[in-house]
């Protein structure tokens, strides 16, 4: 039998993906180059692709090839790619036009005043038009939840993470409440016997941008194909013949900009590293949104806060700093794995992090489940805050509930994708030195072509052609073991 109907898909895929090329980079330019004038008409303009997008996808011309393609005799790359393409129509398909123009509109409006709205620490006004984000939002989880059967925040999760449930989430996230408290009390009395010297600026922004470079240089960035810039928050975007990274600067701090980008960098060597041998199909895609923060704080967190690769990166500093104390090899490498709870969670050390990421996904779950109202977020956040990390939140919305950007968009479900990362990096980190003897002292080194060898292979790419839990088994040996993040706190903390 012939495959027309796939065929048929296939080529439909592939126009999509032009459309969403260009509403990438069209968001990308709205975040890091567009003047604030140009705020409305670009809000717009997205807003139409969106709608164009989901009349393609939504035809009924799709539902019916999908139906042929399933009778077709289809090898197994083929028969996954039609099981992307089917959960991509299924997911427009439960919602409305005029929905999908709404919140692009909505997300656009809320995302831009933020920017503002944030320094200006004004709740008022950001909750205004956040309150607008959420009713959209919930208008989404409400169809989405009746058709899968499931409550509105799972049918949001869903949409990030295939698969996961927040009962699930309960369970993993309730693990780590149970010893994630005890760890970061013992972590900050241990490090208190030590006296550590703060890196005393300015460091200007040029030689922070030049640094921010070289970082992305060894840890194997394609300037070829993509770039770096300044955002309001930082982020990875484009597509992966294009990836955009952006960073935030400052000049007393060094390290917040540096560590923003190796983050960045490993969200984009995974982009730069799907496969190609599948042109604009869904396949191809990054599998989900908790893997592709596995790859970022693998990065991030597994390697670049690792010793051996800190060692490394000291002279980088000092060639372009100077020497001071701060600098000095033992200072340095402890000042990076210092473990201080702070306000800010892309600044956040790993052992406080979990904590940022748990007090979210608890809000905003209540959120779109309806149990709270966006005039309650405040009063939670700060108390949640204070049981977490004795941070008191009141009257600071700039450095609390008004800090991120996910919610602008309405992007409810994400927050989880974090400490997911987080446990999937520390699996991944450990099977990889397992299967790379030696790997420490490759780091070192600076040889880090075995690691990026290993990730492609066990990770990059398959795209999406497996589910997330048949790509961790695959990799590791086993499912999801969260026990290895704990294990990995423990070792270089404690």
């Amino acid at each position: 039998m012939d495959k027309h109907n796939y065929h048929q898909l296939t080529r439909t895929f592939l126009r999509l993906s032009r459309f969403s090329h260009l509403a990438s980079i069209a968001s990308w330019d709205m975040f890091a180059m567009m003047p604030p004038g140009g705020s409305t008409a670009r809000g717009e303009a997205l807003a139409e692709l969106s709608v164009l997008r989901h009349q393609i996808l939504t035809d009924k011309q799709v539902g019916e090839w999908i139906a042929n393609a399933r009778q077709e005799d289809l090898d197994d790359i083929e028969q996954a790619n039609l099981r992307e393409i089917e959960r991509h129509y299924q997911e427009a398909a439960l919602l409305p036009e005029s929905l999908v123009e709404a919140q692009s509109l909505a997300g656009s409006k809320c995302e831009h005043a933020w920017r503002t709205q944030r320094p200006a620490n004004d709740w008022a006004g950001f909750s205004a038009n956040l309150k607008e984000v959420v009713k959209l939002a919930r208008e989404e989880a409400r169809l989405r939840a009746a058709a899968k059967g499931c409550s509105p925040y799972d049918a949001l999760l869903d949409k990030f993470e295939p698969d996961m449930t927040s009962a699930r989430l309960d369970e993993l996230f309730g693990e780590v409440k149970s010893w994630l408290p005890d760890l970061l009390k013992k972590a900050v009395s241990k490090q208190e016997q030590q006296a550590l010297i703060a890196p005393q600026g300015p460091f200007p922004i040029a030689d922070q941008r030049e640094l921010g470079l070289q970082a992305m240089k060894e840890l194997g960035f394609d300037f070829n194909g993509g770039r770096l810039d300044v955002s309001a928050h930082p982020f990875c975007g484009g597509v992966p013949e294009d990836v955009r990274i952006t960073t935030r600067y400052d000049e007393n701090e060094l390290l917040s900009a540096l560590f923003g980008v190796v983050h960045e960098t490993g969200h984009a060597r995974y982009e730069q590293n799907l496969p190609r041998s599948w042109p604009g199909q869904p396949i191809a895609l990054a599998r989900s949104t908790a893997i592709h923060e596995s790859q970022s704080l693998f990065f991030e967190m597994q390697l670049g806060r690792s010793e051996a690769f800190l060692r490394r990166l000291q002279p980088a500093i000092i060639e372009r700093f100077g020497r001071q104390p701060a600098f000095e090899e033992h200072n340095f490498v402890a000042w990076n794995q210092r473990v201080k709870p702070g306000y800010i969670r892309v600044d956040a050390d790993e052992v406080s992090y979990p904590a940022h990421v748990i007090l979210r996904y608890e809000i905003e779950r209540a959120l779109i489940d309806g149990e709270i109202e966006v005039d309650d977020i405040p009063g939670l956040w700060n108390e949640k805050m204070q049981a977490w990390l004795g941070l008191s939140t009141e009257g600071n919305y700039r450095n609390g509930c008004m800090q991120d950007i996910h919610w602008t968009d309405g992007g409810f479900g994400y927050f989880p994708s974090y400490t997911l990362g987080a446990m999937y990096a520390a699996q991944l980190f450990h099977a990889a030195r397992t299967a790379l003897p030696g790997l420490d002292e490759a780091i070192a080194a600076g040889d880090l072509t075995a690691l990026f060898d290993w990730l492609r292979q066990n990770i990059w790419q398959h795209g999406s052609r497996f589910s997330t839990a048949q790509l961790i088994q695959n990799a590791t040996g086993e499912a999801l073991n969260a026990d290895y993040f704990h294990q990995h706190l423990l070792r270089r903390y404690l």
